[in-house]
C-alpha cells in the first residue's frame, strides 16, 4: 500500500507515527486500497468539507472518503484529547484507525483494533 501524509496546519505532527498506524491497521484488517492519502487540517477547511460532502456546516474530527483520502482536523482532535483525558498522539491514532476502518467497511471495531496495533 502506498501512504502519504500532508500536514496542511502550522503544528508538528508525528507522522511516522500516523504511517506506522497507518500501515498497522491497514495489515491488520487487510485492506484492499491501494493508496491512503492523510490530511492533517485546520477548523475551516475540515468545516468546509463536511458542509460540502455532508451537508453539515460544522467541525468534524475526521472524514474518509472511498477513494482513500482521509482528513483529519487536529486542532478537533486536540480537544478531544483534552475533554477525554488522553494524550494527542492516542487520539490521533483513534481517528486514523476509524477513518481506515470506515474505508474498509468495519468503522465497528476502532477500539478493538487500537487494542491491538499500540
Amino acid at each position: 500500500m502506498n501512504l502519504e501524509i500532508n500536514n496542511l496546519t502550522k503544528s508538528k505532527v508525528n507522522v511516522r507515527f500516523l504511517k506506522k498506524v497507518a500501515e498497522r491497521t491497514s495489515r491488520l484488517i487487510k485492506i484492499k486500497i491501494p493508496e491512503i492519502s492523510i490530511v492533517i487540517v485546520g477548523d475551516a477547511k475540515i468545516k468546509e468539507l463536511n458542509k460540502k460532502y455532508r451537508k453539515k456546516n460544522k467541525v468534524t474530527d475526521v472524514l474518509a472518503f472511498d477513494y482513500g483520502e482521509i482528513f483529519i482536523c487536529l486542532p478537533q482532535a486536540k480537544r478531544q484529547a483534552k475533554k477525554l483525558n488522553h494524550s494527542l498522539k492516542k487520539e490521533l491514532s483513534i481517528l486514523l484507525i476509524h477513518a481506515i476502518l470506515h474505508l474498509a467497511g468495519q468503522s465497528n471495531k476502532t477500539e478493538e483494533i487500537w487494542a491491538k496495533i499500540i
